[in-house]
């Protein structure tokens, strides 16, 4: 399974990609901002994404309206440091399907994801 991570901080890619390493999920394409997400999701092949919230360019709540308008179905994981009620519904209602807020450990990442795959 490919999994598409979109954060600007190279920090919290390599900390997700580890997190997914140790879970299974080694196939892994990084993005630095929304654009750039959108760029490597044209590549084809991704089955998931994670992405964060506040970044440059493109942030990931107009990232993810943009993904939900060309692909309904892939599953979007937001990581973010946005914790207010306020932003997580606002998150849900672009397309997000599971929400969690930084700092977060890697079996909170692991529970989110495995959830999100069914």
């Amino acid at each position: 399974m490919k999994i598409l991570i979109v954060d600007d901080s190279s920090t919290m890619r390599r900390i997700i990609i580890n997190t997914l390493s140790r879970i299974g999920y080694t196939d892994v394409v990084e993005g630095e901002n929304g654009k750039s997400g959108l760029e490597k999701l044209g590549q084809g092949g991704v089955e998931m994404i994670i992405t964060d919230w506040n970044m440059p360019e493109m942030d990931g709540l107009e990232f993810v309206k943009t993904v939900r308008a060309q692909n309904a179905g892939i599953p979007i994981l937001m990581v973010t440091t946005n914790a207010a009620k306020e932003d997580i519904v606002e998150a849900l209602q672009a397309g997000v399907n599971n929400y969690v807020v930084k700092p977060f450990t890697p079996e909170t990442l692991k529970e989110k994801i495995e959830s999100l795959l069914g």
